[in-house]
């Protein structure tokens, strides 16, 4: 399985390209109010790291969801969740 850093990881990479030019990116960066992600952007993100990690991300988790960390742990407790693992 997969660990939470390397989801974190992977996610950063994400990041950098959908992020502006120049933007520090870190574990607890606001994605919406600190590094301006629009609605379009987010999608594009969650499209990217379903088809990374090949699940399907609820929508409704997006809502408690404002960090890179947040998201990493979202996506790890999908992941343990699919493969049987409840933690």
């Amino acid at each position: 399985m997969i660990s939470q850093e390397k989801i974190l990881e992977r996610l950063f990479f994400y990041l950098n390209r959908l992020a502006p030019p120049g933007a520090s990116i870190h574990p607890d960066i606001d994605l919406i109010q600190e590094l301006g992600l629009d609605s379009v952007k987010v999608m594009d993100l969650v499209m990217e790291l379903e088809d990374e990690f090949d699940l399907s991300i609820p929508l409704n988790i997006l809502t408690d969801v404002h960090t890179p960390t947040q998201l990493a742990q979202a996506v790890f407790s999908l992941m343990e969740h699919a493969d049987g693992v409840v933690r």
